[in-house]
């Protein structure tokens, strides 16, 4: 079962002065009436944000499309959509990575989309069901690992075929991927016990911080996140060189600054 953890605040009703932490669920509608243009855009969202609410605020009142994942949280849903799919035959789209493009892995990714469950199933607009099975095999070890997620989207089969369907699917578990899932992995963030005043929010921008100078630093591009977080741990000095906070940081990194006074190599026997 997915918990939704307190992320952000919102104001008191009748007090603009207070405000009141809330989770991602009641957080989703304020943010995007932020975002000016959101007309016939596609709006994708994990699980948790698979809402009826959200649903009918996106399509009503901003012309937009949703485009939901469908998991536990919505036990009747997901039984509905589960089942429909159980005996699926032959995919209507099926999309190959080589090994070269996936990082050592090849994918299969199948889709299966159907517009015969949109007057049955209890949620708002629904304009297709999907299922996406994805096939890795990892190249080195020749591990292989299959995986079936359901969605929904309320766009309709003339509005988009499988194969968009499939790319925007894609396009949101990339970003995903890049974010939340480097933080969990790597911090088991969606477990972290700290969860009182601004501590949440100020621990993930701390977490982010040090994701995003891991990836800015030219020599790390070729290391994953987790394996140079591990370099760090047993090496404090190339820590203070990651930070830019030694004179000789910019030979660790592979560029060099101009030579001066500040930026001189230390005297033999000095400590820098």
């Amino acid at each position: 079962m997915l918990h939704p953890k307190k992320v952000g605040v919102l104001p008191v009703d009748g007090n603009r002065d207070e405000v009141k932490r809330t989770n991602e669920i009641k957080m989703a509608i304020p943010l995007l009436d932020n975002v000016s243009e959101l007309a016939n855009k596609d709006i994708t969202a994990d699980a948790l944000l698979t809402q009826r609410k959200i649903a009918t605020y996106l399509v009503e009142e901003r012309q937009a499309h949703y485009h939901f994942s469908v998991k536990g949280n919505q036990p009747t849903l997901f039984s509905d959509v589960a089942r429909y799919f159980a005996d699926r035959q032959a995919p209507d789209f099926v999309e190959h990575t080589p090994a070269k493009r996936g990082h050592g892995r090849m994918e299969t990714r199948s889709i299966w989309v159907t517009s015969e469950l949109n007057d049955y199933l209890d949620f708002p607009h629904v304009g297709q069901a999907f299922a996406i099975e994805r096939d890795v095999i990892h190249q080195k070890t020749g591990k292989r690992s299959q995986e079936l997620a359901y969605g929904i989207t309320s766009r309709t089969k003339d509005a988009a075929d499988a194969a968009r369907l499939l790319t925007v699917n894609r396009g949101h578990w990339a970003i995903e991927n890049c974010c939340h899932y480097v933080l969990d992995w790597n911090y088991d963030e969606d477990r972290s016990r700290i969860r009182t005043g601004h501590g949440p929010e100020n621990v993930t921008r701390l977490r982010r911080f040090a994701i995003s100078v891991i990836k800015s630093r030219t020599a790390a591009r070729t290391a994953s996140v987790a394996q140079k977080m591990r370099e760090l741990h047993t090496n404090t000095r190339l820590v203070f060189d990651y930070l830019r906070m030694t004179a000789n940081s910019s030979s660790v990194l592979g560029t060099r600054h101009p030579r001066g006074p500040a930026n001189d190599p230390p005297a033999p026997g000095s400590r820098s």
